[in-house]
Formats: C-alpha cells, structure tokens, sequence
C-alpha cells in the first residue's frame, strides 16, 4: 500500500480472551487459575488489518462492550495512520481523571494503529519510533511463584537459570519475614552471579517494606519492585531514604502523569510500565521518554498479558536509550504460545536475550482458530 493513502478505518472488533492456565500462578495478591485480555481488531477501508491488545484481567466483556460503545463510533472514518490525534479523540470519552477500563480499552486500540502504521510503510513499529536499534532486548524471567514452599521456589529459580537466563524476578509478600527467609534462599539457590529482582505486588506497609529491603540489600537483589500501594508517592519517598536497594515501579500507571512524579525527583531507579495498561504505544513512549530525560532506567512489564503485548514491549524497548531489561514470563500462557504465529519469548529466549520481530507492524499474524476458542471460553465464563 503507498504511504500516501489514507487508510481511513472502516471497523474496530473487540474479542474478550478467557483461557484457564494450565498451571496456577500465585502473587501477594492471591493464586490465579485463569487469566483474561482483549484484542482490538481495527481494520481500513484500504483493506489493512491491525491487532492490539487491552489489559482485561476481569470481565474481558465489559471491555468490549466499552470498545463498541464509547471507542468504535468515535474512530469510524478517522486516518488509522493518524495515531496521536486518534489517542486524544479516545482519552475524550472520559471526561473525569484519566485511568481505569477506558485507557486500557484505548491501549488495544493504540496498538492496533501501530500495527496498521508498520504495515503501510512496510516497516516494523521499532524503525516508526526512530529511536535506537536493537536487534534483542535483554529479559529476565518471571516469576519465582510467592506461596510455594521455599524448597520449590528454588527449585523454580534453578528452573530458569538452567534454561539460560541470568536474571530473575522473585515474588513476595506478606508476613514480612517469610518474605525475608525466603529472598536469602533463592539466593543461596543460585548464586552471586544471576541477577535477581523483587517483586511485592504492595504486599507492605512503610515499616515492613524498610525491613524487607534490608534483606534485599544484604543479599544483592538489584530492584524492589512495588512494596507499597501505587498511590502512596509520599511512601515511597520516604522508603526511597531509608533503604539502599533501588526501587522500581509504574505497572499500575495508567498515563504519563500518575509516572512523572516519581521519576522526575528519582524516587524511582526503573520505570515499569505495562503497554497494554499504559495507554498503548503511543503513551508508553512518553513515559519511557521522561524517564530517559531523568535517567531512569525504562524496563517494559509484560506479566501474565499475551503476544501482542510483549510484542509492543519488544518494539518500544529497542527503540529506548534507557532500556535496561524486560520482563519475560515463563509460565504456561496460551496468550503467548498459540495466538499468533510468533512464539512465547520464554521459548525463543535465547542466552538472556528475546529478538524483536522483524516484519512489518508488530511483526506478527494471529491465529483466528485459536482466536475463536479462547473468545467462546470468555463468552461461557460470563454466562
């Protein structure tokens, strides 16, 4: 297709994924047995298809029905290629403070848009940013599940340093000294040379997240990753001075504002943000521009999401100065390993690094057939 077209777009399809993991997966906010998302089709009257992907762990429907609702009829006839414009038409159906189902519903979109822009230039969204050129990105695995017994969480941790990869992420929780014992094992368990991170999903309050990084420090973890509630600033402030392990957040960050505070004084040392949560690529980009700005490092969270967002993750971290590391699940998700044409990142992992995806767009195509199956699971879980 020329660049010139306008590629005006002709439909916007949401499909609310529901799959039951094939193994549960457990955090300091309880154990998951299934996990939902949803993909945004946006398609042109030229004849071009774009996927996108939302952040809907709960009533992947409700986000559709947001889509068809709030988003199509606002988008229908719009230049797909007119990304930014498109964005703050979508952010105007809200007209409270930015956040919640509507931005996440918007991020599928966005995403799609990209799509569709790498796929008319026939370029891959990473040369659309203009940014720096990375054939791989590194990752660390994820995650060490919090609630195993610690003879199994090293057993996990083992897991993953024998598959290749020389960092991992740790979850843990509450009572502040289970998570202390076991930061010091999965230590022990792999050494001094593999990178290890801590993730508490804001399991703490002030007090005890100062005692859990005490252990962190003493065991030479290099992040403490969400120990207090996301709207606790003044908390991590203070924790910020009275710790000496650096801290790292932002998945719960809907928009460049809620992620400026943070990282414009450097309470934060990594900047997380998830790009299916973010507002899709094209507000990602802004906050992971603000903190290059600030220099702080930009480490893309991807989490129990699908191939399109690890995908968009890819794309955007090799295109970012201050892309430090990336997230990369290794649990069972068939988001990741059967939706579309390329494969979970913990399968083509290789040596610690994940290659970004060459072709045009995201680099992708999805599978309709599987796509079907995991849209007729979300419809049976509401019935």
């Amino acid at each position: 297709m020329p660049d010139g077209e306008d590629h005006l777009i002709a439909d916007v399809i949401a499909h609310p994924l529901t799959h039951r993991l094939p193994a549960p997966t457990q955090t300091s906010w309880g154990r998951y047995d299934r996990v939902s998302i949803m993909l945004v089709e946006v398609r042109t009257e030229a004849g071009l298809v774009g996927f996108g992907e939302s952040l809907a762990r709960f009533a992947p429907r409700a986000y559709g029905e947001l889509v068809e609702a709030a988003l199509k009829p606002r988008l229908i006839g719009q230049s797909a290629l007119a990304i930014g414009a498109n964005w703050a038409l979508m952010r105007r159906a809200l007209s409270g403070r930015a956040g919640g189902m509507l931005i996440e519903a918007m991020a599928g979109v966005d995403i799609a848009l990209w799509d569709i822009a790498g796929r008319a230039a026939g370029q891959p969204v990473w040369r659309l940013l203009q940014g720096e050129r990375r054939d791989a990105v590194p990752v660390y695995a994820a995650s060490v599940n919090w609630g195993d017994e610690d003879r199994i969480a090293e057993e996990q941790a083992r897991d993953f340093v024998s598959r290749g990869f020389a960092s991992l992420k740790v979850k843990i929780g509450r009572p502040a000294s289970v998570a202390c014992r076991r930061i010091e094992r999965i230590r022990a368990a792999v050494g001094d040379q593999v990178e290890l991170t801590a993730d508490a999903n804001w399991a703490y309050d002030l007090d005890d997240a100062v005692t859990v990084s005490e252990a962190l420090a003493a065991n030479g973890y290099a992040w403490f990753e969400e120990p207090l509630r996301p709207e606790d600033e003044q908390g991590y402030r203070m924790l910020r001075d009275r710790c000496d392990v650096p801290l790292a957040a932002g998945e719960s960050n809907y928009t460049l504002d809620q992620a400026a505070p943070l990282v414009e004084d450097r309470t934060l040392s990594v900047l997380q943000p998830n790009i299916t949560r973010a507002g899709g690529i094209t507000e990602t980009l802004r906050m992971a521009r603000l903190a290059a700005a600030h220099d702080v490092a930009y480490a893309p969270h991807v989490g129990m999401s699908g191939i399109l967002c690890e995908a968009a993750s890819l794309h955007v971290a090799a295109a970012m100065p201050n892309t430090r590391i990336m997230e990369c699940p290794c649990s069972a998700n068939l988001f990741k390993s059967d939706l579309a044409d390329l494969g979970a990142g913990s399968e083509r992992a290789k040596q610690g690094l994940l290659k970004v995806p060459e072709g045009p767009g995201l680099g992708l195509e999805i599978d309709r057939e599987a796509l079907g199956r995991m849209k007729a699971l979300a419809l049976e879980d509401a019935a």
